[in-house]
């Protein structure tokens, strides 16, 4: 039997009729006959009638229960590109299969929500983490548990990290650049790493550590180091250099980095090592290759828009500018100059009953110092402490005549990179900062919390292990015209749900939330859509 709809016309208005038909053989072929009109029941009575006659089971809404409803769009892209990239291989030797679903879900959870080890079980709750990782869906997520994971990668990362550059370099590299960045801890912090010095994240009031990061120029994550706090910018750079060449065999590149590692002897030991690089020089060694410049040439300093090249003493120098660079290095003066003096003038003001020139005198110097305006003011103390100051004219107007400009040097030859190439390298240092950005921002790599030394440094790993897949989907994804951050469009992925439906003790098949339009859109520029046809079989409580 079966229901039947047939429609008709009288007139402008159009009637439908449902009939309950059971067909049946005759020797002329098969006929049918009409058991019951249903047409005046109402149309959720007529739809089950109908569903119950092809062989649907009918259920009573009392007894429909959603049973669960677990974030999934993001775990499915991750999922997809880990097994794409082939990264099961990275955790051959790790005897149990749950430390190495483990390590994987603390790689996953940084794309999608960051935290520290011991809320990574509240923050999995209502995820598909444990079922994308190979776990049990009644997964804990000890904190000892992962701490054992985690000190699984002690003495493997050498590996590792060879895998992960044949992985991403095939054809190898020809351009490194690279960058330092701090990262501060809560409490102490272990011994030996954790100290204080220069903080890049303005806390000077935390012990910290040193993240040194090479990228190739489209921000792919070649190698990091972990580095003790108050080591010298200038100290990093030839121990880098020598572990690159050592460990993934690269001789012929250029290196990129900024003036805090261009030293005098960095310089010349990379030149003697034949290895390339173009760095940026301090304004003083700015003003002094000017002072050398024919005057003709510093004419040419008028358009900010012009790139000069200069070989002085044998090295070949690149200046470079623009009208932003000018007009941010004026306002930033003009507010230094405007804070030392009224930091000069509450000093001056303040009443003494016994002035000690000495000390005020020093007093002001650090005041300036902090400021960073302390090359802009003379000041004396006289014996009764008076405190008398004036702006140095010559160095400000030797300031203002540089302004937006900026010193790069190269042991390239003009044949092989011109003036244009040489700043287009430097620029590209701003692939390292947005490398920081992410570490520091979507993964959350600060404030560490732990106090050993190599679980510090194998949280960093797995910190840039998460980077190292995001930086990957987002080349894939910049080559199919999507700018957006990776970790922020996985994390709107995972309002993707699947839903696991009950009816008493029984589980139905598993179904899948509806995509929104914007995300649907998304998903088919990107070519993904394959992966939301139908929940995974992994998905499967």
């Amino acid at each position: 039997m079966f229901v039947q709809t047939t429609k008709s016309k009288r007139g402008r208005k159009t009637y439908f009729t449902y009939l309950v038909r059971a067909s049946f053989r005759t020797p002329k072929g098969p006929r049918s006959r009409t058991i019951a009109n249903i047409t005046g029941l109402p149309p959720d009575l007529r739809e089950t009638i109908a569903a119950a006659l092809r062989g649907q089971g009918a259920v009573p809404l009392d007894q429909l229960q959603l049973h669960a409803a677990l974030d999934y769009g993001g775990f499915a892209v991750l999922l997809a590109a880990w097994e794409r990239f082939g990264l099961d291989r990275l955790w051959e030797g790790i005897a149990s299969a749950r430390q190495r679903g483990l390590l994987k879900a603390m790689t996953l959870a940084r794309l999608i929500f960051p935290c520290a080890k011991l809320a990574l079980a509240q923050r999995a709750r209502g995820s598909l983490l444990a079922q994308a990782c190979g776990l049990a869906p009644t997964e804990s997520f000890d904190e000892n548990d992962l701490y054992a994971a985690m000190d699984q990668l002690t003495g493997r990362w050498v590996r590792i990290e060879k895998l992960l550059f044949t992985e991403a370099f095939p054809q190898g590299v020809r351009l490194l650049l690279y960058d330092l960045s701090s990262v501060f801890f809560e409490g102490k912090g272990p011994r030996h790493i954790s100290q204080f010095g220069h903080s890049r994240d303005h806390r000077s009031d935390r012990p910290q550590v040193l993240l040194a990061v090479l990228t190739n120029p489209e921000g792919i994550p070649l190698h990091m180091e972990l580095l003790r706090g108050n080591r010298a910018d200038n100290k990093t750079l030839q121990s880098l250099v020598k572990t690159v060449r050592r460990r993934f065999g690269v001789v012929q590149v250029t290196f990129v980095f900024d003036g805090g590692m261009s030293s005098h002897f960095n310089l010349e030991a990379m030149t003697e090592q034949k290895l390339q690089y173009v760095t940026r020089l301090s304004s003083s060694s700015l003003q002094a290759v000017l002072r050398e410049l024919p005057e003709e040439r510093q004419l040419e300093l008028g358009d900010r828009k012009q790139i000069l090249e200069v070989i002085h003493e044998g090295k070949r120098y690149v200046i470079a500018g623009g009208e932003w660079r000018q007009e941010r290095d004026r306002q930033r003066r003009a507010a230094r100059l405007l804070k030392g003096e009224l930091e000069l003038k509450r000093m001056a003001a303040v009443p003494r009953k016994k002035p000690n020139a000495q000390k005020l005198t020093s007093q002001v110097g650090r005041a300036l110092q902090r400021l960073k305006a302390h090359k802009y003011f003379t000041y004396e103390v006289d014996s009764s402490g008076h405190l008398q100051w004036a702006r140095k004219k010559e160095v400000i107007e030797g300031e203002e005549q540089v302004d937006g400009w900026y010193l790069l040097q190269t042991n390239l030859a003009i044949e092989q990179c011109s003036g244009q190439q040489t700043v287009a390298h430097y620029k590209g240092l701003l692939t390292v900062e947005e490398a920081f950005c992410e570490l520091k921002s979507y993964l959350e790599v600060r404030p560490v919390f732990h106090w050993k030394p190599q679980r510090v440094r194998n949280h960093v790993r797995l910190c840039f292990l998460a980077y190292w897949i995001s930086a990957r989907l987002g080349q894939e994804w910049r080559l199919k015209k999507e700018t957006g951050e990776a970790p922020r469009l996985l994390r709107e992925l995972q309002t993707i749900r699947i839903g696991f439906l009950k009816v008493g003790p029984q589980q139905l098949k598993p179904l899948m939330t509806q995509i929104p339009k914007d995300l649907n859109k998304l998903l088919a520029e990107l070519g993904l859509l394959k992966l939301f046809a139908t929940p995974p079989q992994w998905a499967v409580l």
